[in-house]
């Protein structure tokens, strides 16, 4: 659950109280959503009323030890809203410093996937929905506000495309068999069942995978988890079984492009000599700067939110798999 937290300025420089010897301090991790939804008056979105202090703030709380920000996030806002959240694009960070401390809270759009009865608890007592300006008026605390206006910023609905690379599999040189065949080693199917959990978070019920196996085996533990549709595409799949070109870059961006245009939320599974050409082409297209790393480490994903309405890039981010 969301501990106490005094106002503060966004943005405060994260060191110790009179310039400690020792440097950087580690922050107290948290993660949150503003959740929405659609009311009479337009959008409303969902505060908690915490009685030990007497306020009203969005719902957020504090990452447990090894938990995934992702996974903290849809914890803590089913935890005091007792709706399970579905992760929309990710907003702005904030750091700033708790009684001396300094602390940091990822931040995403979210709605909610039922409609169950909020339950009061000691920690929070009233969920109530609030319109934009009523709920920026009710907000205790200057920080809160500020994850609301960027909130208000952008798009409120947007869907996701996620591109993962596949999990570790071994050494191809030590690979005797048909490549298309190499399965995940141990580190890959830790991943994958990480995966499996993690990536629930975006909600995401349409799977595309390279035909590869280490590319199936990654996402199987999704499917299975989330009763999602896999199929398999010869565009993302690098590794043959003859001595034919093993894949084709443009066609590769041609099909990507094409699912971005769909404006549907999809997982593509691919290989690592595909991720920064998909992702680069991505980012030409909606005239994003492209001079970040794209590439991936094995098991990790760039999660690419586009705006429902128009198609426009809305945000990007990226994670492993575990922490």
């Amino acid at each position: 659950m969301a501990d106490d937290q005094t106002p503060g300025t966004v943005g405060s420089p994260c060191t110790a109280p009179g310039g400690a010897v020792g440097g950087y301090l580690e922050p107290i991790r948290a993660a949150g959503a503003v959740l929405w939804r659609e009311g009479s008056d337009g959008r409303a979105v969902a505060l908690v009323h915490r009685p030990a202090r007497d306020d009203w703030s969005l719902p957020k709380g504090k990452l447990k030890n090894g938990e995934h920000v992702l996974s903290a996030a849809v914890r803590e806002v089913g935890e005091e809203t007792g709706l399970r959240p579905v992760l929309g694009r990710r907003l702005p960070s904030q750091r700033y410093l708790k009684n001396g401390w300094p602390k940091q809270v990822e931040w995403w759009a979210a709605t909610a996937t039922d409609e169950s009865v909020f339950q009061p608890t000691d920690e929070v007592d009233a969920l109530e929905w609030f319109p934009l300006a009523r709920a920026r008026e009710r907000l205790s605390y200057d920080h809160d506000r500020q994850v609301l206006d960027d909130f208000c910023r952008g798009p409120a609905r947007t869907v996701p495309l996620i591109l993962l690379r596949h999990g570790s599999a071994g050494e191809k040189n030590a690979w005797a068999d048909h490549d298309l065949l190499r399965p995940l080693d141990g580190t890959g199917r830790a991943d994958a069942l990480a995966l499996a959990t993690v990536l629930g978070a975006f909600g995401v019920a349409d799977v595309v995978s390279s035909a590869a196996a280490r590319c199936t085996e990654t996402v199987l533990p999704y499917s299975v988890m989330h009763t999602a549709e896999v199929r398999t595409e010869r565009s993302f799949t690098t590794g043959t079984t003859s001595g034919a070109p093993s894949f084709e870059r443009h066609t590769a961006r041609k099909a990507f492009a094409a699912l971005l245009a769909e404006r549907s939320a999809v997982l593509v599974c691919t290989h690592g000599e595909l991720v920064a050409d998909l992702m680069r082409e991505t980012l030409l297209r909606s005239g994003a700067p492209v001079s970040q790393q794209l590439s991936l480490r094995k098991g990790t994903f760039w999660v690419v939110h586009v705006g429902a309405e128009d198609g426009a890039l809305a945000a990007v981010e990226r994670h492993a798999a575990r922490g």
